[in-house]
């Protein structure tokens, strides 16, 4: 996905990949709850997200589904991480992560699984 989206369609895209295909009246109630948006504001960012081509609109009863997958937007997003604050260099984001808090055991044997299944 080339376009960007910011934090408040993310939230948007988070219920769609949560739920799957479903209503926006279904997405407004749920970030009513959420976060406390009101329909008109959810509706709005519905719309931004159609327009960027990350949700398509189904009727009847103004249906949405994610046409792009979590994963390529985390992907995309991690890219920007690590281009914008670590100069390109993933090594320095895991550098700065772990030097952030104590790991436990089961999550350092996860992290050196994770490289393994990289190498």
């Amino acid at each position: 996905m080339e376009t960007k989206l910011f934090d408040s369609e993310l939230k948007v895209m988070s219920v769609l990949w949560r739920e799957g295909e479903t209503t926006a009246k279904c997405i407004a109630q749920t970030l009513a709850e959420e976060v406390g948006w009101n329909r008109n504001t959810t509706y709005t960012l519905i719309k931004r997200c159609i327009q960027k081509g990350a949700i398509e609109r189904l009727e009847p009863n103004f249906r949405c589904r994610a046409l792009v997958s979590q994963e390529t937007v985390q992907r995309a997003e991690t890219d920007e991480l690590v281009d914008k604050l670590f100069d390109g260099s993933a090594d320095k984001l895991f550098a700065s992560l772990l030097g952030r808090k104590k790991l436990s055991a089961e999550q350092i044997t996860r992290l050196k699984e994770i490289v393994g299944e990289l190498e």
